[in-house]
């Protein structure tokens, strides 16, 4: 009884908040726009919470006190496992251009880059224990800063790659200065709105950066001074090998560039982690006030995770220009930095296997879902499927939510937890009678 008067009052908020939100749409008529009425639509919605709710209070009935050994259990298994996942994803990636088909290069490029992103974020968040609800400021920087040096100055892709990442990084410095003192949701909120007022001037300073209409014409990565060009000739990437130019030459480049920049990060991620800098930072996130006493610079400690992190954020941004040869301040809004934290958070704080999975999952898993949903629709020649493949976009944030929330209940700490120091204490050793008799004990 207890399990359904909880669910039927969760469905009464459900009803509060989601009848407005779903049940009522405006729609363009005749006589101007007139609300329509969506019951069908309402019930669906305050139905699955109510299912949702009746079945975690369930399960938390009956998982009430094996739950944390069970948690521990899962979590030693996913460890071990990983040891087999992250090269079957590393063999994997590598092969991916071999298919051939240029819509999942596209898709897998998309997700190194959430991964790469998620990676960098991780640092910050996961390892150092710092909110950041600000870090695709540091990819905005990344990007406009390429885009600015390549388009005035003339300058090459990987001449402007380490600039950018290190102009990303003087900005996370900057950013770290304020926070000094902050904590938890002060920090989070001086860090959302550093974030937004990067995309104000990004806006607003027109005659640096165009403002609205964005900076085009960004110049594409070449190979060893090849450029990827449809002409052919001397200088080119066809011309120098004697093959016909073809576009899927440039995409396939362009996604091991950044698969070789997400390696690169994940490396320097883990050399880190290993190294005093990564103690401090893992000292950091569990006690700031043990933290210092210590000895440790709290301040270097949390500047050094913030530049760091910025750093590869600024190199996510200046691939994602190159890329797209185009960048507007519309790119880089808030919604990014969500989705790269809820990678984060859904992956497992300071776990490097679980934010990749959480990327692939989060941005390829909804694309597999949308192209899955419109295959069924073609072949059972079913309206209602296609309706929902070309809508599934316009719910991708509702979708992220009701993924976190899922994981916040069944796995709190994420899909891979990783937030176990890199240096333990081990079990004391027992010690024998005789070394008590000669007085060691």
């Amino acid at each position: 009884m207890t399990a359904l008067r909880d669910a039927f009052v969760s469905a009464l908020v459900a009803l509060g908040l989601f009848g407005p939100l779903v049940g009522l749409v405006a729609a363009s008529g005749e006589h101007g726009l007139s609300l329509h009425v969506r019951p069908v639509a309402t019930a669906v919605v305050v139905g699955l919470v109510f299912l949702g709710r009746l079945l975690i209070v369930s399960w938390r009935g009956r998982n009430r006190r094996p739950i944390a050994k069970t948690n521990r259990a899962r979590t030693e298994r996913l460890s071990r496992t990983g040891q087999y996942i992250a090269p079957v994803l590393l063999i994997a990636a590598v092969a991916l251009p071999f298919t051939g088909s240029r819509y999942y290069i596209d898709l897998g490029t998309l997700v190194l880059t959430y991964i790469m992103l998620g990676w960098g974020l991780n640092i910050v968040v996961g390892l150092a224990g710092l909110l950041d609800l600000g870090y695709v400021a540091f990819y905005a920087v990344g990007a406009y800063s390429y885009a600015l040096l390549a388009t005035t100055f003339g300058l090459g892709f990987w001449t402007c790659l380490p600039l950018a990442g290190i102009l990303a990084a003087l900005w996370g410095v900057m950013l770290g200065f304020p926070v000094l003192r902050l904590r938890g949701d002060y920090l989070a909120i001086v860090t959302l709105a550093f974030g937004e007022i990067i995309r104000i001037v990004l806006i607003n300073w027109v005659s640096l950066t165009n403002g609205p209409n964005g900076i085009g014409g960004i110049p594409r990565p070449t190979l060893f001074g090849l450029a990827f060009s449809m002409d052919g000739g001397p200088g080119t990437f066809g011309g120098f090998f004697h093959i016909e130019p073809a576009v899927i030459q440039r995409i396939d480049f362009l996604y091991y560039v950044i698969l070789g920049l997400a390696l690169l990060t994940n490396w320097v991620s883990l050399r880190l982690r290993r190294l005093p800098l990564g103690r401090a930072w893992e000292a950091l996130r569990e006690d700031e006030v043990a933290c210092r006493s210590l000895g440790i610079n709290v301040r270097n400690t949390k500047l050094t995770a913030f530049g760091i992190g910025a750093l590869f954020g600024g190199f996510a941004g200046a691939f994602f220009a190159t890329r797209q040869a185009f960048i507007s301040p519309e790119s880089f809004t808030f919604i990014e930095s969500a989705t790269v934290l809820a990678i984060v958070v859904l992956g497992g704080l300071g776990s490097q296997l679980g934010v990749a999975l959480a990327a692939i999952v989060m941005v390829g898993g909804l694309e597999a879902l949308r192209d899955g949903l419109s295959f069924l629709g073609d072949q059972m020649n079913s309206p209602i499927f296609a309706g929902i493949a070309s809508e599934l976009p316009l719910y991708r944030m509702l979708i992220f939510g009701l993924a976190l929330v899922v994981m916040m209940v069944l796995r709190p700490r994420g899909l891979v937890s990783g937030r176990t120091p890199g240096v333990a204490l081990t079990k004391p050793k027992a010690i024998g009678p005789d070394l008590v008799a000669e007085g060691r004990g």
